[in-house]
């Protein structure tokens, strides 16, 4: 797979783009079966509604851009992979990271779309969507105030969420490929126009130690599988993370499903390494498949 041109974008603003998933392709066809000249989709994942216009060879935007039959066929035919149209040519929002060794794609679902990290998406799907996941976490430490790290920024969702109520939200992403996947997402686009967002690209295990004592008042940990980000899960992060957090402060710890076996192995490891680290009380968040630990 050919290198990634996100990293050289990220200093840029986000584009205004067309981007579809076959959820928006789904009522063009219908629309074409049914012999009418116009149908209504969005062209930003959900967000908003336009009209688009149909003819014996495709489809015509508004914005001038333009997909052939085949091509509306070709997203259609996606159900995991979200497209961009450039030179109307439909492209894939997916790429790999050198960095890393990971692939990066953007999953649409009938909601905010996920994204996806080596085959495993970031947020739960099953009998929930993206946006719901976010703001169970969110409750989960809820009220949300002051200073806030969020320690795997994603696609942004618990940055943007946080940052409605919060004074400032510092959010770290470990790859700028990531970062340009959330570039190109319409649900993702407060986390590079809000002033109340800072971002960093770095390992939160190493950025986490440039922080002063007490600076937070929440920290929202949203790590992905401990296949993939162990030290996120270690006692020294847990340690550095409590030093970092304010007197009563909290952090809520995303784990994975608690009634799964994997789920409820990790969950003990990491509520006693929690409390080994100086939390005085970690309570569990079922309906956010995590805990909160409290200082």
């Amino acid at each position: 797979m050919p290198r990634s041109p996100f990293a050289r974008r990220r200093a840029h603003p986000p584009r205004k783009l067309i981007v579809l998933s076959r959820f928006q392709t789904t009522p063009i066809l219908k629309a074409r079966q049914d012999g009418s000249s116009i149908a209504v989709i969005s062209t930003d994942l959900g967000l908003n509604s336009v009209e688009v216009r149909l003819d014996p060879g495709g489809v015509s935007f508004a914005t001038g851009e333009r997909l052939a039959w085949a091509s509306v066929e070709e997203i259609q035919a996606s159900e995991t992979a979200c497209y961009y149209i450039e030179g109307n040519t439909p492209k894939a929002i997916r790429a790999f990271s050198e960095a890393t060794g990971r692939v990066y794609s953007l999953m649409p679902t009938e909601s905010a779309p996920t994204m996806l990290v080596s085959g495993f998406p970031m947020h739960r799907i099953k009998d929930t969507n993206p946006h719901l996941d976010t703001l169970s976490k969110i409750k989960a430490v809820a009220p949300i105030g002051g200073q806030v790290l969020d320690t795997t920024t994603g696609l942004g969702y618990t940055a943007i969420e946080a940052a409605k109520t919060a004074e400032h939200v510092t959010t770290v992403e470990l790859d700028p490929v990531a970062q340009g996947i959330a570039r190109l997402n319409p649900w993702s686009q407060a986390l590079f126009n809000n002033p109340k967002i800072t971002q960093l690209i770095g390992d939160s295990f190493e950025e986490i130690e440039h922080f002063a004592d007490e600076t937070f008042s929440c920290i929202i940990h949203d790590p992905p599988t401990f296949s993939l980000a162990g030290d996120l899960y270690s006692a020294e992060f847990y340690r550095q993370s409590f030093r970092v957090l304010k007197r009563r402060g909290r952090m809520f710890h995303y784990i994975g499903d608690p009634e799964s076996k994997s789920g409820s192995r990790v969950a003990k490891g990491v509520v006693r390494r929690l409390q080994e680290a100086g939390f005085t009380r970690v309570v569990s968040k079922p309906q956010a498949f995590g805990v909160a630990a409290y200082k």
